[in-house]
């Protein structure tokens, strides 16, 4: 444990920030799992799943969860899987 108050604060602040990531994460993946699983069973409704996906990554990026390039290796991931869908 920490003896400095300047560094107790700073576990408090890591915790924190840690919890808030791991929970914006966790929303992000379930998001690309129903789109993977829109596009894979060709809903109906697979560009709005997709669009939702693209939103969440992008939210992630905002709040510094994901780098940019992940973000957009994820969504030009989604976008050939749609287009393949789309032809197919």
């Amino acid at each position: 444990m920490p003896n400095i108050k300047s560094a107790k604060k700073r576990v408090l602040v890591t915790e924190r920030n840690n919890l808030r990531n791991k929970s914006c994460r966790s929303a992000l993946k379930t998001e690309i799992k129903k789109a993977d699983a829109a596009l894979s069973g060709k809903d109906a409704d697979m560009d709005a799943a997709v669009k939702a996906a693209i939103k969440k990554i992008d939210q992630a990026v905002s709040k510094g969860v994901l780098h940019k390039n992940t973000a957009a290796r994820k969504k030009s991931a989604l976008a050939v899987k749609l287009n393949k869908a789309k032809v197919s």
